[in-house]
């Protein structure tokens, strides 16, 4: 249902809405971990860059959400301006608990316009997509143990709910406004990821300054892949398709879910790779053994 009509609109925010679920991160249960992990965690290179991240979505979509008329529009948009504020608490927990020291990076000056969150959306559709194959592969190797895994687990959802939201409101508001045809909404998209493409690299590159490191979202930052050795990127694509479509799955019947990096991932995967050489071993002889 993506006609633009009320009913559209009603079950993307009310669906929304009615899915949020209540916790506070310091009531959560954390784990006790081994001083190993604890390590692990310390390795990490990107919790400043989250933590500022995480906080900065947190006051621009609730400052967003009253700048907007329709009720129930912002009604759904606090809600995700909760949950925003939420991450960053939960990861600002998390950190204290295990005593993993970050370096606190200010905010930039708040800008709560429509581009910025837009900005923000295709920025989130994009770092859930890799962040679900980081946190499947993290699953699928026992990184962390399972209790602490979980708990993310609550975070990951609500950035499906997020990126699910975002797709079906910017497709509600394209035909709203006359510019729900294929073409629009096709250039409309790619632009869209471009631009935050575009943040995103200038946020993780080496020379970037600490108000631009506030602007990209967390889960796909910099450093991620020290934590996995030698994968390649055919089985990390891998996992972000499955683990998408897993957590895509859980979202309510009848609303659109974000296309754009799944295609493409699978596209890239259907390439064959390239065959890996075979070393030939000499035959071992009677008297060698």
């Amino acid at each position: 249902m993506t006609d633009g009509s009320l009913a559209h609109k009603t079950l993307f925010c009310q669906t929304f809405i009615e899915t949020h679920r209540r916790f506070e991160p310091s009531e959560l249960p954390w784990p006790d971990i081994d001083a190993t992990s604890i390590d692990r965690l310390r390795s990490i290179p990107f919790w400043s860059v989250a933590l500022a991240a995480e906080r900065n979505a947190g006051r621009m979509v609730t400052a967003y959400a009253d700048t907007i008329e329709d009720p129930l529009i912002r009604e759904a948009l606090a809600v995700q301006g909760v949950e925003e504020d939420r991450h960053a608490r939960l990861l600002d927990v998390m950190l204290k608990t295990y005593g993993v020291s970050v370096a606190e990076k200010p905010l930039p000056p708040l800008v709560a316009t429509e581009r910025a969150f837009l900005d923000f959306g295709y920025e989130e559709c994009i770092d859930s997509f890799f962040g679900f194959g980081i946190f499947g592969l993290a699953r699928q190797i026992q990184l962390f143990v399972p209790e602490l895994t979980d708990i993310f687990e609550l975070v990951l959802l609500e950035e499906a709910r997020h990126v699910t939201f975002f797709v079906n409101w910017i497709a509600y508001e394209r035909i709203r406004r006359g510019r729900g045809a294929a073409p629009f909404t096709a250039l409309s998209t790619g632009l869209g990821y471009l631009r935050a493409v575009k943040r995103i690299v200038t946020t993780f590159a080496p020379d970037a300054k600490d108000g631009q490191k506030t602007q990209g979202v967390g889960f796909g930052a910099e450093g991620a892949f020290a934590l996995f050795g030698d994968v390649t990127w055919r089985s990390f694509l891998r996992s972000c398709v499955d683990e998408n479509e897993r957590y895509m799955a859980a979202m309510p019947a009848g609303l659109l879910t974000p296309t754009v990096l799944p295609t493409i991932a699978k596209l890239a995967l259907a390439i064959p790779g390239r065959p890996r050489r075979t070393t030939v071993l000499p035959a071992r002889t009677a008297a060698g053994g």
